[in-house]
């Protein structure tokens, strides 16, 4: 399959795939050739797919998958591969914001869900950074 990753500053992967796997708002899905088509938002977490024998890992700021034939297009937020983060960086972006989240807590809606979309970020920038 035809695997392509864009975000709003352009193409960030485009590879070929023997699966896919994404978080789905109602748990992980995956994508063989073949699979019927479908569009679908996803959650930020970790994107892998297989290339061989290989697996590679994007850590992915939500958005949209569209799968069509054998082709998967990812239009996300941001993504990154696992490779292209700086740890150090990933984990002190987590200690802010979870600082930023504890004061937030008696805050309006819209702060609070800031904040958590920021450490669930940075959690899965280190999850994929670890499986490098």
């Amino acid at each position: 399959m035809q695997l392509d990753v864009v975000t709003p500053r352009g193409l960030v992967l485009s590879d070929t795939a023997e699966e896919v796997y994404a978080p789905g708002y109602v748990g992980e899905f995956g994508v063989l050739p073949g699979h019927h088509p479908f569009l679908t938002a996803v959650k930020t977490g970790e994107l892998r797919y297989k290339k061989g024998n290989d697996w590679k890992f994007l850590a992915c700021a939500g958005g949209f998958i569209e799968v069509t034939g054998d082709k998967v297009l990812v239009l996300a937020y941001s993504c990154e591969p696992s490779e292209g983060i700086d740890v150090g960086r990933a984990q002190a972006a987590l200690e802010r914001a979870e600082a930023k989240l504890r004061d937030a807590m008696h805050t309006e809606d819209a702060v609070f869900k800031k904040y958590s979309a920021k450490v669930e970020r940075a959690t899965a920038r280190i999850a994929v950074a670890s499986k490098r």
